[in-house]
């Protein structure tokens, strides 16, 4: 989609799209496809990082275009890129960066990542981050990587089952990208689905009950 003008919009829209919680609009309102790569050591026997990029769909990439473009030239110089850049890295900091990472159930503690890139191409805005595990996370037992956004508000979708990929995975590890059923999720957590859980201020589990995973299941 092709921009023939711009329009004011407050300083905070880009911050507001990724973190509205909007308790009566339980559903995405930002759109991106995603890739994972899961980044192992030499020998294959730990995660070393986890590299992430994400293609936002074009009327959201078009509303970053209408606040960013400075110069009113339709396009994102450098500068604009990381003014870009900064303003999303600062929004998504308390959020963990959408990424969930479990081994045998237990949560993964992420480092934030060293810097956020964004490019803009084919009229869509593109994001790249690369984050590694506070501690060495071995590959052992069941390891799961995930990517959502705990408001609801922005989708992440891996439209392949390939976008998730773990390069030199060892023989001993098998590879399983799960895509949870709506109905079955919601049946299975009707119990924690309460009216309380949809007005927590703070954003629910709800995107994360339905969020595409990729399992790494390893013996040894």
């Amino acid at each position: 989609m092709r921009l023939t003008g711009r329009r004011a919009i407050p300083a905070a829209t880009l911050v507001a799209f990724f973190l509205s919680t909007a308790p009566a609009s339980v559903h995405p309102h930002v759109f991106a496809e995603a890739r994972l790569d899961v980044v192992l050591d030499q020998d294959g026997t730990t995660v070393k990082s986890l590299r992430h990029l994400w293609r936002f769909d074009d009327v959201f990439s078009s509303t970053v275009i209408m606040e960013f473009d400075r110069n009113g030239d339709l396009k994102l110089d450098d500068a604009e890129l990381q003014e870009v850049s900064d303003t999303i890295f600062k929004s998504l900091a308390e959020f963990g960066y959408f990424q969930i990472v479990t081994a045998d159930g237990k949560d993964v503690a992420m480092k934030p990542p060293a810097q956020l890139m964004a490019n803009y191409e084919n009229d869509q805005l593109i994001v790249l981050f690369e984050s590694e595990p506070k501690d060495p996370l071995k590959l052992s037992g069941k390891v799961n990587f995930g990517v959502y956004d705990p408001t609801f508000y922005t989708a992440i979708d891996f439209v392949e089952d390939d976008y998730m990929q773990v390069a030199n995975l060892p023989a001993s590890c098998s590879r399983t990208v799960i895509r949870p059923d709506p109905d079955e999720a919601i049946a299975q957590n009707q119990a924690t689905l309460t009216e309380q859980f949809f007005n927590d201020p703070a954003g629910t589990d709800l995107s994360k009950i339905f969020a595409t995973k990729l399992e790494l299941v390893c013996k040894g």
